[in-house]
């Protein structure tokens, strides 16, 4: 991440403590996405209705930051760091979707 967000860095990729802490904060991203996002983005609905769901990218960055808190080596440079990071995630995790071509979501037919 360092070449495409110098603002945002996991510490030496090198070494076994970069993939461990790379690996940290992909699992501390991944709870905070489904206990505290669905949370704040309830809260914020009138913002996000109004802004046409793009206040969901603050939410993003703002769950970005407090993975920045909550974990040693992983460092943001401020907020708009934490939301180019979440545009980068955004956009692969479109991409890995795309590939997958939507096997591995619940289909409702029978």
């Amino acid at each position: 991440t360092d070449l495409l967000l110098p603002g945002v860095s996991l510490g030496d990729m090198g070494t076994t403590n970069g993939l461990i802490t790379a690996l940290l904060v992909a699992a501390v991203l991944g709870l905070l996405n489904s206990i505290v996002r669905p949370l704040l983005i309830l809260l914020t609905l009138p913002v996000t209705l109004v802004t046409l769901g793009l206040f969901i990218l603050v939410i993003n960055a703002a769950m970005v930051l407090l993975a920045d808190r909550l974990i040693d080596g992983f460092t943001v440079n401020g907020f708009w760091w934490a939301l180019a990071f979440s545009v980068v995630q955004w956009l692969v995790q479109g991409f890995l979707n795309t590939l997958d071509g939507g096997k591995g979501r619940r289909s409702t037919e029978s």
